[in-house]
């Protein structure tokens, strides 16, 4: 029954951001979803001929208290999240991208739904003259749409909301660009004309839909499977491997001078720094701005290095940083904070990357783009393979690639 009902949930897309939408979308959503559920729990009862073994009373009884026990948790769970949302907690900073009636009237809504914890920050917008002197419903314009990008970086904006007219397309594919080398999560907001004929969209904000055009798919009960897939495996893996690390660290500490442990900064979720542990390979411990590549025969890389580094055993201690919360086991890998500022104005949608965690495995390495990036070619396709990770992302898609990375990817030619 468990597995029906997570994947009846998942056919009716329950398990998805609700923030914006009313309480009676979420129930009726939810008993679609159960209704799904018990009637795939008949099918495989009466396919098993099991009908029997049950009471129809308490099956009966069971049907009916069930839906009404997740209706009450989910009220619950929206209680807690409006008390938080006043204290100042799980809110998410945004900008509007339009000010006229579509923009204003999506300022309206989320004013008028506090709970949701979306705090308008104010407009951009092209037509007026002296935007700073031009407040709309209290709202500030904050400057031109070409402006907004700065903005977004500067004050680490979470949301950000499409609201221009269809015929400004030019307008908002020079937006839509800029934003892409930001991690704000990108909201079109269509007229009502454009909707109707596309017939479904992502979310509301009270009645009113917008589109998701760039927005993690690791939120709400998915984030927390992932979480606690991170969690169990690397406790898992760190009890079966600790002995071989134990003879890893001896043989970096006799082949070569150092520390044991190199730690280098990379850009994690939603872009910010975090230490991502390695065993030592080279002579060098290069944290800089300027930081290259290993490349073949790359007189820093110790001999002990160069084998640790084509077996991929180098990334072991990355197990602890997924411990820590800070990476995930499949995911993008992390690159050196020097290569992304490079690559983040070469690539388009380079920084989208950071919408998860970054892993020890992906997507990317098991297709056979690991090891050197020694042109823009392929970085470009390391990076297809990152989005298209994150666009298709599920557990047993995880599960794939750990398989995968275990089976062929501690072997590499492209690893130096």
């Amino acid at each position: 029954m468990l597995l029906a009902s997570w994947g009846s949930f998942g056919l009716v897309n329950l398990y998805r951001n609700w923030r914006g939408s009313t309480l009676m979308r979420e129930v009726r959503v939810l008993l679609a979803g159960w209704l799904l559920a018990l009637f795939f729990a008949l099918i495989i009862a009466w396919a098993a001929k099991s009908m029997d073994l049950y009471s129809r009373v308490i099956v009966g009884t069971w049907a009916v208290i069930t839906p009404l026990i997740l209706i009450l948790l989910h009220i619950l769970e929206r209680a807690t999240l409006r008390l938080l949302r006043r204290g100042g907690r799980n809110t998410r900073r945004a900008i509007i991208i339009g000010a006229g009636d579509l923009g204003i009237s999506l300022a309206d809504r989320i004013l008028d739904t506090e709970w949701m914890g979306v705090r308008i920050e104010g407009f951009f917008d092209d037509k007026a003259t002296e935007p700073e002197q031009i407040r709309i419903n209290g709202l500030p314009i904050l400057g031109r749409c070409n402006e907004a990008c700065a903005y977004v970086r500067k004050h680490r904006i979470d949301h950000v909301y499409l609201a221009l007219p269809m015929r400004a397309e030019a307008v908002m594919r020079n937006v839509f660009d800029q934003l892409q080398d930001t991690t704000a999560s990108v909201f079109l907001v269509p007229d009502l004309f454009v909707f109707e004929l596309m017939g479904t969209y992502q979310q509301d904000i009270k009645g009113m839909p917008v589109f998701s055009l760039c927005e993690s798919p690791l939120n709400g009960p998915f984030g927390v499977v992932k979480h606690l897939e991170d969690k169990i495996l690397a406790s898992l893996i760190l009890l079966l491997i600790w002995p071989l690390m134990l003879l890893i660290a001896l043989g970096v500490k006799l082949t070569s001078k150092g520390p044991v442990i190199f730690k280098q900064r990379r850009y994690g979720l939603n872009g910010m720094p975090i230490k991502v542990y390695k065993f030592r390979s080279m002579t060098v411990c290069e944290d800089g701005n300027n930081v290259l590549q290993a490349k073949q025969g790359d007189a820093r890389v110790t001999k002990f290095g160069a084998f640790l580094r084509r077996t991929s055993l180098d990334e072991l201690p990355q197990f602890f940083n997924v411990l820590q919360g800070r990476m995930s086991i499949v995911g993008p890998r992390p690159h050196a904070v020097a290569h992304n500022e490079q690559y983040r104005k070469l690539i388009r949608g380079y920084m989208w990357r950071h919408k998860v965690k970054p892993g020890i495995t992906g997507l990317a390495q098991v297709s056979g783009w690991r090891g050197e990036t020694d042109t823009l070619e392929k970085m470009q396709r390391r990076v297809e393979f990152d989005l298209e990770y994150i666009r298709r992302w599920s557990i047993w898609l995880d599960i794939k690639i750990i398989l995968q990375t275990a089976l062929i990817g501690f072997t590499g030619k492209n690893a130096y």
